[in-house]
């Protein structure tokens, strides 16, 4: 589904990903844990077109993606739910979930779906951005990606701050995307959620990737 060969990405001069490989299959959840400034978000910006200073390949089903611009790369079937959330503070919950609509993929989940994994939004459908609570913001943020239909979720830490009743349901709606075949791509601090819901786990350090066993990391 998703490979990345030998990917590095800059910030200038200095290198904060190096020479990064993996391999994301389709319905299985592939975690990668590692504590901040370990250069996970810049490789989850570097996947989605959103980050430019890059060499190496990427790769979603054959097709080179490693010099797509973010467009191109969300018209394959990347998503990606960045850190900060990048909701629109005066749209509704509503009208946040239509404009996804516009723009997905066949077999997509529908609204109907979502809301029903994400029942707190149920009520809040008429709700501003700005006036949700964090945890109905990153429901937003996660939902919105969803309902384009993706091939490839790429969620950048996905349950930080969040209280623990959020946190199950974003377990149960990464549940379901792995049931539908999506293949998600998780960015985690190391902790209880990434060992516990992902297949596969690799751990990153200074900006290098080390494929490893669940077992491993949660030791």
């Amino acid at each position: 589904m998703l490979e990345l060969v030998d990917v590095s990405a800059f910030h200038g001069a200095v290198q904060a990903v190096r020479g990064a490989s993996l391999h994301v299959p389709a319905g299985r959840v592939t975690a990668v844990v590692g504590p901040n400034g370990a250069g996970k978000s810049t490789l989850a910006r570097t996947i989605a077109g959103l980050h430019r200073g890059r060499t190496g390949t990427i790769r979603l089903e054959g097709e080179d993606l490693s010099n797509a611009s973010a467009v191109d790369v969300a018209r394959s079937g990347i998503a990606i739910v960045p850190q900060g959330r990048r909701l629109f503070p005066s749209l509704t919950v509503a009208e946040h979930l239509s404009l996804a609509r516009r723009h997905r993929r066949d077999g997509a989940t529908t609204p109907d779906e979502l809301l029903g994994l994400f029942p707190h939004l149920t009520r809040r459908l008429k709700v501003r951005a700005r006036s949700l609570s964090g945890g109905e913001q990153q429901m937003l943020a996660i939902g919105r990606a969803v309902l384009l239909g993706p091939l490839v979720l790429v969620l950048d830490e996905p349950t930080e701050g969040l209280a623990p009743a959020v946190v199950e349901l974003v377990e149960g709606l990464i549940t379901h995307l792995r049931e539908k075949g999506v293949a998600i791509l998780l960015f985690e601090q190391v902790g209880p959620f990434p060992t516990q819901v992902a297949d596969d786990v690799a751990t990153m350090a200074r900006g290098i990737v080390l494929q490893t066993s669940k077992t491993e990391v949660g030791a």
